[in-house]
């Protein structure tokens, strides 16, 4: 299993949907940390809430390291 590093593409989405809805983007990069090499990710609502508790102190909080761009 690889680690997620965010492309610019990514963060630059990220930033929009963050600016819109910071708790959507959050599940946005959650989703991304947890796709595979294919880009699918194998879950249900209840473990995606479950799994959002735990990744994220803050889920209306910025993640990606340097903040939030302009």
């Amino acid at each position: 299993m690889s680690t997620f590093t965010p492309s610019r593409r990514f963060s630059c989405d990220y930033d929009r949907l963050f600016r819109k809805n910071p708790a959507a983007a959050n599940v946005f990069l959650l989703l991304a940390e947890l796709a595979d090499e294919k880009g699918q990710v194998v879950t249900d609502e209840r473990e995606l809430q479950r799994l959002m508790a735990v990744r994220f102190e803050n889920p209306r909080a910025y993640q990606l390291p340097g903040g939030p761009k302009r």
